[in-house]
């Protein structure tokens, strides 16, 4: 029902891949692209994805860490998805729509199962021109 839900905002748009954050959002990630019959692109901390990639750093509460995508992740113009369980800060998200447009892909938007809307994570990815669907929120930090 998560799964279907995450997806409702979006239907009867075309979505080639979906991508999602280490480590939680690659089981809603896995489960959405199965859904959609298409392919599955994990977005993982540095160090952890073999081959050529590219890196994006972001700020976290307690200091910077980077993300990492494949170079051949999408072809140009793939419209995607971006998942993952929870947007706080919007830190990780960011850095993972930054990799998503510098590899040529089209961002559809962004899912989540929750928000924590005082981390302010959901107005900072917006402010970005980037559709977000959340399933629930949770006030307090």
């Amino acid at each position: 029902m998560a799964i279907d839900m995450l997806l409702h905002p979006f239907a009867g748009q075309t979505i080639d891949k979906v991508a999602a954050l280490e480590a939680r959002g690659f089981i809603l990630g896995g489960a959405i692209a199965h859904q959609l019959s298409v392919g599955f692109i994990p977005i993982r901390k540095k160090g952890k994805l073999p081959g050529d990639t590219m890196e994006e750093q972001y700020t976290l509460e307690y200091g910077e860490a980077t993300m990492e995508l494949h170079t051949d992740a999408f072809n140009k113009g793939e419209r995607v998805l971006l998942v993952d369980d929870l947007i706080a800060t919007g830190g990780t998200c960011e850095a993972g729509i930054k990799l998503i447009e510098r590899a040529g892909a089209t961002l559809v938007g962004c899912a989540f199962v929750i928000d924590l809307p005082a981390l302010g994570g959901r107005k900072l990815v917006e402010s970005m021109g980037v559709e977000v669907h959340t399933l629930c929120e949770f006030d307090g930090d």
